[in-house]
């Protein structure tokens, strides 16, 4: 990247508000902080809209201000992305006490992030517990969760794949929350064998026992599942099961 950024004398970076794309800018502007050279070219763009859902032409018109990276911007970027990826939450966390408006997006995708921890109640994140709520409607596919999720006007945390990931989750585990996904797992192969996944999309999802009284907030998923994933630096395990208090806006430790 170093290499071809070099040839201009300009380098726009055009950034989504969600936090994947916040995440891509922070990690981005990290490695760009030690090539000063780099750095003195760039502007960034903070839409607010998610860029790449607009037609080309609407683009082609649209004049948003540049802001040119100084080294205010590069000092956030550089303290977020060591937060995320430390082994625990608590410097993400600690990153609501401090000023981040130099990255305008960033505040929101730090709590929104946040929120994707298992909750206090459910041992669940915020995305499959509305999976779960969206799956209680009846005749609901995977093909509605993925549109539904994908389409939202604020783009959550999670994109194509990910969100396959959470429900495999959900409905290939020991006690599952969710029953009728008749195929899986979410992976390339899948995909490329048709017959499979016209399967796995016209599945008729509903929620179990379990799945309703998670639901309902009266269970935990992590009682009766084994877990195990990746928290920005931080490894999930059923011992090791760092929670977040929607509610209170705490973190809670293990």
């Amino acid at each position: 990247m170093i290499e071809f950024c070099a040839a201009y004398d300009a380098i726009e970076l055009w950034i989504d508000p969600g936090p994947n794309a916040q995440l891509n800018l922070i990690c981005l502007l990290d490695y760009v902080r030690a090539h000063e050279g780099l750095a003195a070219k760039m502007k960034f763009v903070q839409a607010d809209f998610v860029i790449g859902g607009r037609e080309p032409e609407g683009l082609a018109r649209w004049q948003p201000p540049r802001v040119n990276i100084a080294n205010h911007h590069l000092d956030v970027a550089v303290t977020a992305w060591r937060a995320y990826r430390a082994p625990t939450p608590h410097a993400w966390f600690n990153l609501l006490q401090m000023d981040l408006s130099s990255l305008p997006r960033l505040a929101p995708a730090v709590a929104q992030l946040l929120e994707e921890l298992p909750l206090r109640a459910t041992g669940l994140s915020a995305t499959e517990m509305w999976m779960l709520g969206f799956i209680s409607n009846c005749g609901v596919n995977p093909s509605d969760i993925f549109t539904s999720l994908m389409q939202r006007e604020e783009r959550g945390a999670f994109y194509y794949w990910e969100i396959g990931e959470l429900l495999d989750g959900l409905a290939h585990c020991p006690a599952p929350a969710v029953a009728g996904l008749d195929e899986g797992p979410f992976t390339m192969e899948l995909h490329d064998d048709r017959e499979r996944h016209r399967r796995y999309t016209q599945s008729k999802l509903s929620l179990t026992a379990l799945g309703k009284a998670i639901a309902a907030q009266t269970e935990d998923f992590s009682r009766h599942n084994p877990i195990h994933r990746w928290w920005g630096g931080t490894e999930l395990t059923n011992d090791r099961l760092w929670r977040w208090d929607a509610t209170g806006k705490t973190l809670i430790a293990p």
